[in-house]
């Protein structure tokens, strides 16, 4: 079996996404940056900045919990899934074909979608 492409996932689906998916309701916004509470541990305060995203650069942070990463890591965290089965998860949610790796010829990875 071939092994996700995770680089073309993150290019397919971005971090606004997957904080609408999460039921993220941001506090504050300025440009790309959004702040609000933790999709990840919970914050009970809609208005707690502990979170923050950047969301042109699919990045994330929360100065609480201290969890960070990119939009897949986000998915995995909030839904305590490894990362593999968390891209799997998320695709199915979004109703978005796998993208999947598989070696050419040659030996090299080529990325090819899934249907």
């Amino acid at each position: 079996m071939a092994g996700i492409d995770f680089r073309a996932l993150r290019n397919e689906v971005g971090i606004e996404t997957v904080l609408k998916l999460l039921g993220f309701a941001p506090a504050r916004r300025r440009g790309s940056q959004v702040r609000g509470p933790c999709p990840i541990h919970g914050a009970k305060h809609r208005e707690s900045p502990s979170f923050s995203a950047n969301l042109s650069r699919n990045a994330y942070r929360c100065f609480r919990c201290g969890s960070s990463g990119n939009q897949l890591d986000l998915w995995a965290a909030a839904t305590a899934q490894p990362l593999h089965q968390a891209a799997m998860d998320l695709c199915e949610k979004l109703n978005h074909p796998v993208p999947l790796l598989q070696r050419s010829q040659y030996g090299r990875k080529k990325s090819v979608p899934r249907g």
